[in-house]
């Protein structure tokens, strides 16, 4: 499976549009990571426990975005985007979505 960020995959023709492949997770803090997280942010620097959390978590989304497309019967996903929102108090969603399609 391609998966690009791009509208299209170089020497490589799109035959059909599948529709929009996604995939999401939400991730919750906890409270061990929350009082070195508190204890960072009065020192200052890289939460590390958090930076670790969103990054397990956006490979989690864009797993289930290439599932999604395989479900479609896609050979790549193009022009992929990454976005995200509280969905409660010390809970995140990540979003990955793009265009499902056929190539030649």
């Amino acid at each position: 499976m391609i998966l690009s960020t791009t509208d299209f995959i170089p020497n490589r023709e799109v035959t059909e549009i599948l529709g929009i492949a996604r995939g999401s997770t939400v991730r919750a803090r906890n409270i061990g990571r929350d009082i070195f997280a508190g204890l960072k942010n009065i020192v200052g620097g890289e939460i590390e426990e958090y930076s670790k959390l969103q990054a397990h978590a956006r490979e989690q989304a864009l797993q289930r975005l290439e599932q999604d497309a395989v479900r479609l019967g896609a050979d790549a996903v193009i022009n992929i985007r990454l976005t995200t929102a509280m969905v409660m108090q010390g809970a995140a969603e990540i979003l990955a979505y793009g265009t499902a399609v056929k190539l030649n």
